[in-house]
C-alpha cells in the first residue's frame, strides 16, 4: 500500500461519530463533482414531508456506507477472508459509488423524465469515472457488476445484508426518528464470515438478522411507503410527466438549463451517453424546487395546482387498498374533479392510482445464510423461529385532490 493511502480526511458524521477516508483513489472519487452532487440530493425524498428530520443527503449515506464498509473488511480479513489492499479498496470504491446515479426527489424522475434506471446509471457513471481515473476503477466496476470470482465482495455492495442496506436502515431511522428501524448492525457486521466464498452469519447472530429483517419491513410500511410520502412522490411525478406533455407540446415553461434538457429534448432521438450524464450530473433537488416555485404561477392549471400543493403541503389523499381500486369508484372521483376543476381539466394528472409492494426478505433470490459451530450452513428460513416475511405485501392506492369530497 502507497504511503499516501494511510494518510485519511476525518469526517464527523452524526450517526458513527468520525467517518474516515483515505486519500487516493477513494478520495479522489468524494471530491468529484459528481460525487459532490449527492450533497444536493435527499436521501429519503419527500419524507420531510411526514418526518421533518428527514433531510440528510445522499452524500451522508455514502459516507456512512463506506464506514460500515472499512469495518466489514477488517472483521472478514481478521477471520481469514483473503482480501487483497487493491480489492479492500475497489469494493470501498463501488460503495460509495453504488448511489451515484440516483436523481433528485427520490424516484420520481425515473417515472418522468429520464428513460434509464438509476442502477444503470450509476454503472455508466462509474464506466465514465473509470476514463477519467485512468482505468483506476476497473476492479470496483467488476465487483460492482458481479463479475469478480470473490462472490462475497459483491454481496457486500449488492446483497440481502449489503453495507448499502446496513447504512440507510440505520440512517434513516436516526433522522427520522422511527425507532423501529433501528438495527444491530455492528453486532451483524462482526457475525460476517465467507464460506465457500460467500457472505454467511456466524450462528451467535441469527437474532441480530431476525430483527433486521423486521426492522426492513416496518420501515418501508412507516417511512418509505408512508401514504403522505407516496402522495408527495406520485404529486412530483405527475407534475414532471405533465411538464414534458407541455414541453413536447411546444410551451415555453421557467425551468433551469440541464432540467430543460430533459423536458425538451426529441423522444425519436437516443442522446450520447456521455450527453445524458453531463447534463444529469448537474441535475439535483434545487432544480426541481425552483421549477415547483416557478410552475405555481404557470398557466396551466394541473401545473399550477400540483407546483401549490407541494409548496405549501396541500397534498393529495391517497386511499390504500388490499385490492385494486374499483372502476366504479375511480370513476366517480374522475367525474367530481371534473365538476370541480373543469370539463377540460386533464384528469390523468389530478385521478390516479397505481400500487406499492414490498418484501422484507425474498428467499427465491440469494439467501441470508447461518453458520452454525458443527459447520453447517442453512438459509435462515430454514432454522429461524420467527416469521421472516418472505412474501410479497401489495397495496394498492387511488390518489386525488383533497377538494374532491
Amino acid at each position: 500500500m502507497n504511503e499516501i493511502h494511510t494518510q485519511r480526511k476525518i469526517f464527523n458524521d452524526p450517526v458513527y461519530g468520525f467517518v474516515s477516508v483515505p486519500y487516493g483513489l477513494l478520495l479522489d472519487i468524494v471530491d468529484h463533482p459528481y460525487f459532490q452532487r449527492l450533497r444536493r440530493i435527499r436521501q429519503v425524498g419527500l419524507a420531510h414531508f411526514v418526518y421533518p428530520g428527514a433531510l440528510h443527503t445522499r452524500f451522508h449515506h455514502a459516507l456512512g456506507a463506506l464506514h460500515l464498509m472499512q469495518q466489514a473488511i477488517e472483521v472478514l480479513r481478521n477471520k481469514g477472508a483473503e482480501i487483497t489492499d487493491e480489492e479492500a479498496e475497489a469494493v470501498c470504491a463501488a460503495i460509495l459509488l453504488h448511489d451515484i446515479g440516483h436523481g433528485p426527489y427520490s424516484h420520481a424522475l425515473e417515472h418522468s423524465i429520464v428513460d434509464l434506471h438509476h442502477e444503470r446509471l450509476s454503472l455508466l457513471f462509474m464506466k465514465e469515472l473509470n476514463r477519467q481515473f485512468d482505468g483506476r476503477l476497473e476492479l470496483a466496476i467488476r465487483i460492482f457488476s458481479d463479475h469478480h470470482p470473490k462472490k462475497f465482495l459483491h454481496q457486500l455492495v449488492s446483497g440481502q445484508l449489503d453495507m448499502d442496506r446496513m447504512d440507510y436502515l440505520n440512517r434513516d431511522s436516526f433522522f427520522t426518528g422511527v425507532s423501529e428501524g433501528v438495527i444491530g448492525y455492528d453486532r451483524i457486521i462482526k457475525m460476517l464470515a465467507v464460506h465457500d466464498g460467500e457472505l454467511v452469519v456466524e450462528e451467535k447472530g441469527i437474532y441480530s438478522i431476525e430483527k433486521f429483517l423486521i426492522a426492513r419491513r416496518l420501515m418501508y410500511w412507516q417511512v418509505y411507503l408512508h401514504k403522505t410520502n407516496v402522495s408527495a412522490e406520485q404529486m412530483v411525478i405527475h407534475l414532471l410527466q405533465r411538464a414534458r406533455e407541455l414541453a413536447l407540446a411546444g410551451v415555453e415553461l421557467e425551468v433551469s438549463r440541464h432540467l430543460h434538457w430533459f423536458l425538451y429534448r426529441d423522444t425519436d432521438e437516443q442522446p450520447p451517453v456521455r450527453e445524458t450524464l453531463e447534463h444529469f450530473a448537474r441535475l439535483d433537488d434545487y432544480d426541481i424546487a425552483s421549477a415547483i416555485k416557478a410552475w405555481r404561477e404557470a398557466d396551466d392549471p394541473v401545473l399550477a395546482l400540483l407546483s401549490a400543493g407541494l409548496l405549501d403541503r396541500k397534498l393529495f389523499r391517497l386511499e390504500w387498498r388490499s385490492v385494486a381500486v374499483e372502476p366504479d369508484y375511480v370513476e366517480m372521483i374522475r367525474q367530481k374533479t371534473a365538476d370541480l376543476f373543469g370539463p377540460d381539466i386533464p384528469l390523468e394528472h389530478l385521478v390516479f392510482t397505481g400500487s406499492e409492494s414490498n418484501q422484507a426478505y425474498d428467499a427465491s433470490e440469494e439467501k441470508i445464510c447461518i453458520q452454525f459451530k458443527d459447520g453447517r450452513v442453512l438459509p435462515i428460513d430454514e432454522c429461524s423461529d420467527v416469521p421472516l416475511y418472505t412474501q410479497v405485501v401489495t397495496k394498492y392506492f387511488i390518489c386525488y385532490p383533497k377538494q374532491v369530497r
